[in-house]
């Protein structure tokens, strides 16, 4: 009878066991998918921020080359925006090329965007009857509203 109750109590204890290390097995399966989802999100979101910071990028370099020409033509009021472009169009590239690759500071680069695309948006919104500096503010404030969702994600990590 020992043997007997010694046997059913091994097989117990082996079957709570096997439930054990496959609930665990299972449970390590399941996190880990959901890390690999969350990751290809994040990489997913970085290449659209990256894509905004580039369409930006040439918006910007584009509004600055305009800029030059109005102030050829006398218009010194144009000055400082040609510059805040032409500074907003170099963050811009160095944030698409970070989030591209998801580089370890991206996370500095998309709050910096974001704020060097507000504040080219309000340089060429000062303009508001040139189409060529409204076109840039539009693609300032798709890059600044990018990058903010960006930094949103990357803080609730």
């Amino acid at each position: 009878m020992k043997n007997r109750i010694s046997g059913i109590v091994t097989a117990v204890a082996m079957a709570l066991t096997l439930v054990i290390v496959n609930g665990s097995a299972f449970a390590q399966q399941t996190n880990t998918k959901e890390k690999q989802t969350q990751h290809m999100d994040q990489i997913e979101m970085m290449q659209e921020c990256a894509k905004a910071c580039s369409d930006c990028q040439l918006a910007c370099d584009r509004c600055a080359a305009h800029c030059a020409q109005l102030l050829a033509d006398g218009k010194k009021e144009h000055l400082a925006c040609l510059k805040t472009c032409q500074d907003c169009a170099s963050c811009c590239v160095a944030c698409a090329q970070i989030c591209s690759r998801g580089g370890p500071l991206a996370a500095v680069m998309v709050e910096c965007c974001a704020k060097c695309c507000d504040q080219c948006a309000k340089a060429c919104e000062a303009f508001p009857n040139d189409a060529e500096l409204k076109k840039c503010a539009e693609e300032c404030r798709k890059c600044e509203k990018s990058c903010k969702e960006m930094t949103k994600h990357m803080s609730h990590k």
